[in-house]
């Protein structure tokens, strides 16, 4: 999945930087291209413009202490960085497999305990359903024994009652 969503990113990328050259050189392009063609179909539009500009900065008088830094001193001042730079490309290769290894493990056990809550509430919402299951079966027995036992005291009360209208009892 990573190294599908890092090519992804560098694709992105990609077209991310072609979009912003276009931009940013496409409109010059383009008027130097009708320019051209305008200047071999037809005569001079206009006379060359005449402008009192004065010249511009350069870099040297803009920042004089600009031109006094080379790549080469860049960050000689600081140990970590010049300790950074000595390294041997093998032994940056090695870090970053162990960084690598480092995540991997990072991620294993955050699975690991994401899969053990998961275990956890499985089993839990499983003792749930149990208990829920034997109410029901017990409600369920309950209600039969009740229904029977509404079964035999109609079959009395009807018995007695039966009885009681042979003795002359006429009821309501």
């Amino acid at each position: 999945m990573t190294r599908r969503s890092g090519a992804c990113l560098r694709c992105c990328l990609v077209v991310f930087a072609v979009i912003s050259a276009l931009g940013v050189c496409g409109p010059a392009l383009y008027w130097k291209f009708k320019k051209g063609i305008r200047l071999g179909s037809s005569k001079a539009s206009c006379p060359p413009c005449i402008c009192d500009c004065p010249p511009p900065l350069s870099l040297l008088k803009i920042a004089p202490g600009l031109a006094n830094l080379s790549v080469t001193d860049c960050g000689s001042n600081d140990p970590d960085l010049k300790q950074e730079m000595e390294k041997q490309f093998v032994d940056l290769l090695t870090e970053e497999l162990k960084l690598q290894v480092a995540v991997a493990e990072e991620h294993t056990r955050h699975m690991n305990i994401t899969f053990g809550e998961a275990k956890r509430v499985a089993s839990q919402y499983q003792r749930e359903a149990e208990k829920c299951n034997a109410a029901t079966e017990t409600c369920e027995e309950a209600r039969e024994r009740a229904e029977a036992l509404r079964i035999k005291e109609r079959k009395v009360t009807l018995l007695w009652e039966r009885r009681a209208r042979q003795m002359g009892w006429e009821g309501e």
